[in-house]
């Protein structure tokens, strides 16, 4: 029953134990190599009188510690390794200690035929047989001599440091040490403000200068924030620091926590050691993804430069429209990193890691489940300008939506129509809808503008025909080359419908060029006194209904509104 009590530090130990292998577990186990190469570094260590094994065990030492102090060093036997051994004799030691009523005087040395105990009363402590002092160099009885003296003194103390008088000085000195750091926190806070003043008022000026020197390229606003971070990384640094003596003279006060002063350091650098024995390990691929981004970077730029001199005009390809050189490039460059991304990824640290691999799948679904509209926008962006459907300026209409295109990007476009609305339209919508360019051959062919008009039977067609013509000529804008032309649509129950064709060379000006058209057809017919008989017909007035031209400026209208009119444009 005795070997199965637990004291303080025996809880201690035992929990820094579990949070090392923790630990480990986390960094990751060894690999087989490395386990090979530990093991034959083991058997190197092992006597060549015996390549059983036998002797690794016998060689196999652990120490023996009371409150994080080693007291002496224990070696494995075949049936009783190193570790299960020390940790018996600690156990020992600690209930000894713990209990009162055991002098530490009572502990002395029984010498048998074939081994050396130390007891205290008929409490064994510990043992030692003629292999451990062969394997020191020395008797047993010198060996276990000098442990009875180490447990004397590690009892003594063991008991001193838990007594109430020490425990008492120990929280004073406690309380010191906190009102000690405070009064270092607040000296150390108000020396960094002051240095924080100084920077600003002293390197103000030079900041400034910089900025100026340096033609706005450094900018005195992110050399500030770089002497602030500088600064706030200083002051931090001196917390931790103030922060690790404080936490390692307090702990070292209480026999419970020294042992976890002694691993407090260790705690910290653990990590930071972890950390770069694996960028050492990394430095290779490290190496390889570095190149690749380097060459990756080359090319890009060779890429931009044959590209923009494409849109320049410097270089000329067959059948390759300048306006194609930027989106081709964005392709070009999009292809060359996303191959880039390929090689170097088994080279990336930790890549091979399954957090690593499920971060990639977590956001490969995420895209995948959010971005199929953005994706085909992208593609229909890209199909339009490889289409030449459009550019910027062309009057359009998709949809029903009719507008001049102000910008195209390769998710929307953007249409400002007469009414001088903006209208944002997708790119899927338009590929997936019939495009009327009117502006395409409006320069070359011209754009034809088209009306219509119904006029009865009564009327001969020859005259009919004559005034639409002239009413062409007389509309400013319209081309006389290739020269208007008049169809004769239908032949309705009640009016012929003539339709009035004429070129124009500007589709921006379209809506002002039909309001001049229609004007001008309704003065044309009402000078020769021929009544439009459309939309609708219901049976011959007494007079025809027209305007008589004495009348066509009735108040407020002014002969100079009209001539105004005729030179708007929307």
């Amino acid at each position: 029953m005795a070997a199965a009590r637990y004291s303080n530090g025996d809880l201690m130990q035992r929990l820094t134990l579990m949070m090392a292998v923790v630990f480990v577990t986390l960094l990751g186990a060894p690999t087989p190599s490395m386990v090979s190469h530990s093991q034959a570094a083991t058997t190197a260590n092992v006597s060549a009188t015996d390549p059983s094994g036998i002797d690794a065990l016998e060689y196999e030492r652990a120490a023996v510690t009371l409150d994080g102090r080693v007291l002496f060093q224990v070696r494995g036997l075949p049936a009783y390794p190193a570790n299960e051994r020390a940790k018996t004799i600690r156990q020992r030691i600690e209930e000894i200690a713990d209990d009162s009523s055991v002098s530490v005087d009572s502990l002395r040395m029984v010498d048998m035929e074939d081994r050396t105990r130390i007891a205290a009363g008929d409490r064994l402590v510990a043992g030692f047989i003629d292999a451990d002092g062969t394997a020191e160099g020395v008797p047993r009885q010198l060996l276990a001599e000098r442990a009875t003296i180490k447990i004397k003194q590690a009892i003594a103390s063991y008991r001193n440091d838990r007594s109430p008088r020490v425990l008492l000085i120990h929280a004073s000195y406690a309380l010191g040490a906190t009102a000690l750091l405070a009064l270092v926190l607040f000296v150390v806070r108000g020396v960094f403000r002051k240095l924080d003043a100084l920077a600003e008022s002293r390197l103000r000026s030079r900041i400034e200068a910089f900025e100026t020197q340096s033609y706005q390229i450094v900018q005195a606003r992110q050399l500030r924030k770089a002497l602030n971070g500088t600064l706030k990384g200083l002051y931090l640094s001196a917390l931790l620091a103030l922060g690790y003596l404080y936490l390692n003279f307090v702990l070292n006060l209480y026999p419970w926590t020294r042992p976890l002063a002694a691993r407090l350091l260790a705690i910290l650098l653990d990590p930071l050691q972890a950390m770069g024995l694996g960028v050492i390990e990394s430095l290779p691929g490290i190496a390889f993804v570095a190149v690749v981004v380097i060459v990756t970077r080359y090319v890009l730029r060779l890429m931009r430069l044959y590209f923009e001199s494409i849109d320049r005009g410097t270089v000329t390809l067959v059948r390759f429209d300048r306006e194609w050189a930027l989106p081709t490039y964005r392709i070009a460059r999009l292809l060359a990193i996303a191959f880039a991304v390929v090689v170097a990824y088994p080279y990336i640290p930790g890549s091979s890691s399954e957090a690593f691999k499920g971060v990639s799948i977590f956001l490969g679904v995420v895209f995948s489940l959010g971005s199929s509209s953005v994706i085909a926008n992208l593609i229909a962006g890209y199909a339009m300008i490889y289409r030449r459907a459009f550019r910027v300026g062309d009057r359009i209409s998709i949809d029903n939506v009719a507008g001049d295109v102000v910008e195209r990007r390769l998710m929307v476009t953007h249409l400002r129509t007469i009414k001088n609305e903006e209208i944002i339209v997708p790119n899927s919508t338009i590929i997936n809808n019939n495009i009327i360019n009117y502006s395409t051959l409006a320069h070359t062919r011209g754009l034809i503008l088209h009306t219509t008009v119904g006029i009865g039977y009564e009327t001969p067609w020859r005259q009919v025909e004559a005034m639409l013509r002239l009413a062409a000529e007389r509309t400013s804008g319209l081309l006389k080359e290739p020269a208007p032309f008049i169809l004769q649509k239908s032949l309705g129950d009640f009016a012929v419908t003539y339709g009035l064709n004429a070129y124009c060379d500007d589709a921006q000006r379209m809506a002002s060029l039909y309001t001049a058209m229609h004007q001008n057809i309704l003065d044309v017919f009402n000078e020769h006194g021929v009544q439009i008989m459309t939309p609708a017909y219901e049976g011959d007035p007494e007079k025809p209904k027209v305007v008589p031209k004495d009348q066509w400026y009735q108040a407020p209208a002014t002969p100079a509104d009209a001539s105004a009119r005729d030179g708007e444009k929307p």
